[in-house]
């Protein structure tokens, strides 16, 4: 069975590695185009075609593949494998492939279906999201599935950390379905009604809303776009943070603990949270209690609200 891989960001490189571990024949991995990164505009390539080029598997980037899959139909290849591909595949591609296209998608569907399935699971504070392997059609994750695997969202959890553990489980998966999907025999179960998430984007922390809410929201955007909040003229990013139980009575935004022994809380409008790592814009991520040690955020002060 000639397969063919297509992915991008880190999420899909597991999945990659373990069907090249397990044998399968990969005729050539399919990833967007080398992009400009940081303050140089340095072409970089994507995770997934670092990972290819090390396993010496060939690689296709078509700027728009809709308009440019020669390449891929002379490949002939049996059943293509898509985990965070990051374009859209119209019904003349998904008919290449005899055998289907197959998505490691990171939830449990038809829950989250769209762009950014793991932030968004922790922003809406779920305490369980998964992987599910379905077989890919027309319409946006709407496919008939064939494997889902469960994973629980720890209260800790950015979508950093519970990505990498969704990635590792769709890498089993994805071995498992293909040899599935080799036997020739499997059913596959259709999706009932769900709904589609939307992209995220940077937003700035409004901290009158509760203090789940609150660290939820910063750790779902963790560690990109990520979350923000302006104090004392001073703009912070915010990384990890959790909701803590206090006394009500300051405003929300309240700047309650500022100290290099104890870390950096701030009031909500129900609850507090500690903001366990941040950022200073123009400065690196550090622990709060490093934050804390010299700089001009000090007990009291309050953190703008955002402009609705």
């Amino acid at each position: 069975m000639k397969i063919v891989f297509a992915g991008t960001p880190e999420f899909a490189v597991p999945s990659l590695c373990a069907l090249h571990t397990a044998g399968f024949d990969i005729a050539a991995v399919l990833t967007q185009p080398d992009k400009p990164q940081g303050r140089k505009g340095i072409l970089t390539p994507s995770a997934v075609k670092q990972a290819a080029l090390k396993a010496g598997v060939p690689v296709l980037q078509p700027n728009k593949l809709k308009d440019d899959f020669s390449a891929l139909k002379e490949l002939r290849a049996d059943l293509m494998v898509t985990c965070a591909y990051g374009q859209i595949l119209t019904q003349n591609i998904l008919d290449l492939f005899p055998l289907g296209v197959w998505n490691v998608h990171a939830s449990l569907l038809p829950a989250y279906r769209g762009a950014a399935p793991i932030a968004r699971a922790v922003m809406d504070g779920e305490d369980r999201t998964g992987v599910t392997i379905m077989k890919t059609e027309a319409g946006l994750d709407t496919g008939d599935m064939l494997l889902q695997e469960s994973v629980a969202i720890e209260k800790t959890d950015t979508a950093g950390t519970l990505a990498t553990r969704l990635a590792s489980v769709g890498a089993e998966l994805i071995v498992k379905a293909l040899r599935i999907i080799e036997s020739g025999t499997y059913r596959l179960k259709r999706q009932g009604e769900g709904f589609v998430c939307k992209k995220v984007a940077r937003t700035q922390v409004d901290f009158t809303r509760p203090a789940n809410e609150v660290s939820a929201l910063i750790r779902g955007l963790s560690p990109s776009p990520l979350s923000f909040g302006v104090v004392n003229g001073l703009t912070l990013n915010f990384y990890t943070a959790e909701a803590l139980e206090t006394e009500e009575g300051d405003p929300a935004g309240t700047v309650l603990v500022s100290s290099p022994k104890t870390g950096f809380i701030v009031k909500c409008g129900r609850g507090a949270v500690r903001i366990w790592r941040l950022q200073p814009a123009g400065g690196k991520e550090m622990s709060d209690k490093d934050f804390c040690n010299g700089r001009k955020v000090s007990e009291g002060m309050k953190f703008d609200q955002p402009v609705l």
